[in-house]
């Protein structure tokens, strides 16, 4: 199901089918006004706060979650590097919103292609500057009972969601590790808290995202870097796409919100990990699932 970004006087839209219309949170011009600067004086540069907030890469940002995520940061003023194999319609819409697009870049990353990721993460930071945050939201989610699934689904899907997530994350931490500030967002899975019946392999790989979080908030958390987690319920997206509509209605009934979560919801909690009210949070697992583990 394609989703598209549309307008309407200052407000940008996320939308993907009638039944799930995701719209954007608020404009921009609000964040300008009422939100507080972080204090990531080093990073900064020289132009005042409305203008720029700083760095941030989102990967996995053309589609889905990382398109919501990508979208809000820039509507909250920080310059995004988004990443992806290559720009969706969706993804080249936003680019080209007039209010938003001096805040959205875009850098080609398939991070299943490890040896690429070290030189990647050095033009990122060449180009860009200094790395404020990294949301590492890229994820593949090949679904199929264990026993069935073909030993290159498994290692492809390993290759994307643990071992090029934490090698980017080695790479672009080391600058922040320099500079003693900076905050990595982990997008995990309720799968990696639940389970799920032929998502064993995904649910193992966000259940790795869990640990490293935990861990690496131990490593740089005497460098003031926080590490954080979130794991999103059901949302409507290409990760879902293989569920029925039948499917999703009962997931969304069973929840205590009786909802499917939206993506704005997650990107907000992004963005909060990000601001200066999340300062001493690390370590920690945000979920976002409307109440379905409860």
């Amino acid at each position: 199901m394609e989703s598209f970004v549309e307008r309407r006087g200052n407000r940008l839209t996320l939308r993907h089918s009638p039944q799930f219309q995701i719209e954007s949170l608020t404009d921009a011009a609000s964040y300008r006004i009422d939100t507080a600067p972080l204090p990531f004086a080093s990073m900064m540069p020289d132009e005042p706060y409305h203008e720029h907030r700083g760095t941030v890469v989102v990967t996995g940002a053309t589609r889905g979650l990382g398109l919501a995520i990508a979208a809000r940061l820039a509507n909250d003023c920080f310059q995004v590097i988004a990443t992806g194999r290559s720009k969706s319609r969706q993804f080249c819409e936003l680019e080209d919103d007039r209010q938003i697009q001096n805040h959205v870049k875009f850098a080609e990353l398939d991070l299943s292609n490890h040896t690429k990721i070290r030189e990647t993460a050095r033009t990122i930071e060449k180009e860009h500057g200094p790395i404020l945050g990294l949301v590492n939201n890229a994820a593949i989610g090949t679904d199929g009972i264990l026993a069935t699934m073909h030993e290159t689904q498994i290692i492809e899907l390993i290759n994307v969601n643990v071992t090029g997530t934490i090698l980017l994350t080695k790479y672009l931490t080391r600058s922040m590790l320099k500079r003693r500030t900076g905050r990595v967002i982990n997008v995990a899975s309720i799968i990696g808290h639940t389970g799920y019946s032929g998502l064993s392999v995904y649910a193992a790989s966000k259940s790795a995202m869990l640990g490293f979080t935990r861990s690496l908030s131990r490593e740089l958390g005497k460098a003031g870097i926080t590490v954080n987690s979130v794991s999103p319920g059901y949302m409507e997206t290409d990760m879902t796409k293989s569920m029925s509509a039948g499917k999703l209605a009962t997931i969304a009934r069973r929840s205590p919100m009786s909802k499917l979560v939206d993506v704005r919801e997650v990107a907000g909690t992004v963005a909060f990990l990000l601001s200066e009210d999340a300062k001493s949070i690390t370590g920690t697992d945000i979920v976002v699932d409307a109440g379905s583990r409860a």
